[in-house]
This record gives structure tokens, C-alpha cells and sequence, in this order.
């Protein structure tokens, strides 16, 4: 193959072939854990929440030490700062998982309004190819936003999990189709000519 028809992606693609059963592994296991979150929602909300709970209150930790470390340094107030709002956040997720998941709710209900609108105005203003289904994606998104914010106690116990297993399930069905598209592809030059 000559240097001028070197393209990085198809070589890159030709490298990661052979491993096309290691990713439909990978997107059935997370289908079936995305399944899991799905049917034991309120669990993997409360694992969510500590889970990130925990990470902050580490990651306050290590950027306190950072900011000890550092300590003539003039910004040494704003690792500091960092590190307390980080710590603090994560110990009051850990010590009180229901509101944490409450309140990460009322946080995505207002991403799903904020962005839904965003979405559905741009779409329609750049009329693109098949803009229709950017502003259905948009409506959507609102009225999912408005749906969780209207039952926010109740759903504070539930969605974040359901969420986070959604989320799983569609990577998982990308990661498989992925994995389908690569054992499909042609090997050798034909596909290196294409």
C-alpha cells in the first residue's frame, strides 16, 4: 500500500477486526447488566449514588493532599475550595443516599427540559436532512423532563437507576452491532481498496 493512500481509520479498523468477538462480549454483558439496572431500578439508583459519592469524596481527598502539597502556591485557596466542595458532596451522597438520588433526579429532569428544548429549536431552525426527528427527539426529551420533575419524590427512588441502565442497554446494542459490522467487513486488499 502506497503512503498516499494511507487512510488511519481503515487501518485502524483492519487492526481491531480480529477482536470483533471480544466487543459483542462486551455489548451483551452490558445489555444484560443495563437489564439489571432496569428491573432492580431503585437498587442501582442507590449504587449510583454511592458509587458517586464515593468517587468525590476520594477525589476530594487526593486534591486536598494536592493542595497541602502545593501549598506556596497563590492557588492554593482554589484547590483547597475544590477539595472541600468535592469532599463535602461526596460525604453527604454516602450519608444520605435518598436525597443524593433525589437530587441528581431534579438535575437530569432539568437537563432533559433544558436540553430537549435546545435540541428541538436547533433542529428546526437548521432544517438538516431529516430535522423532523431532532425535533421529535427534542419534544421528547421535554415531556420526559416534565414527566420526572412533576413526580419528584417518588421518582428520586427510581429513575437515576433506570437511567443508568437505559443508558447501558443502548451501548450495549451500539457495542454488538459494532462487534457485527467488523466480523462482516472484507479482509485484505478489497477492503483496504474500498
Amino acid at each position: 500500500m502506497s503512503a498516499s493512500k494511507y487512510d488511519p481509520i481503515t487501518a485502524g479498523v483492519e487492526e481491531i477486526r480480529e477482536s470483533w468477538g471480544w466487543f459483542m462480549f462486551l455489548g451483551i454483558a452490558l445489555i444484560i447488566l443495563g437489564s439489571v439496572c432496569v428491573v432492580f431500578d431503585i437498587t442501582a439508583t442507590f449504587a449510583t449514588v454511592l458509587v458517586f459519592g464515593w468517587l468525590l469524596l476520594i477525589s476530594g481527598v487526593v486534591q486536598l493532599i494536592h493542595a497541602f502539597r502545593i501549598g506556596s502556591w497563590s492557588g492554593f485557596f482554589l484547590f483547597l475550595l475544590g477539595a472541600l466542595l468535592r469532599g463535602v458532596t461526596g460525604y453527604l451522597l454516602i450519608r444520605y443516599p435518598l436525597l443524593g438520588a433525589e437530587s441528581l433526579t431534579l438535575v437530569l429532569g432539568s437537563f432533559f427540559i433544558v436540553g430537549g428544548l435546545f435540541r428541538a429549536i436547533g433542529s428546526s431552525m437548521a432544517k438538516l436532512p431529516n430535522w423532523g426527528w431532532g425535533v421529535a427527539s427534542g419534544v421528547l426529551s421535554v415531556i420526559l423532563g416534565v414527566m420526572v420533575l412533576w413526580q419528584v419524590p417518588i421518582t428520586g427512588l427510581w429513575f437515576v437507576g433506570f437511567a443508568v441502565g437505559v443508558d447501558m442497554i443502548f451501548d450495549g446494542v451500539a457495542v454488538c452491532a459494532f462487534a457485527a459490522a467488523l466480523r462482516h467487513l472484507f479482509k485484505g486488499p478489497a477492503f483496504l481498496a474500498a
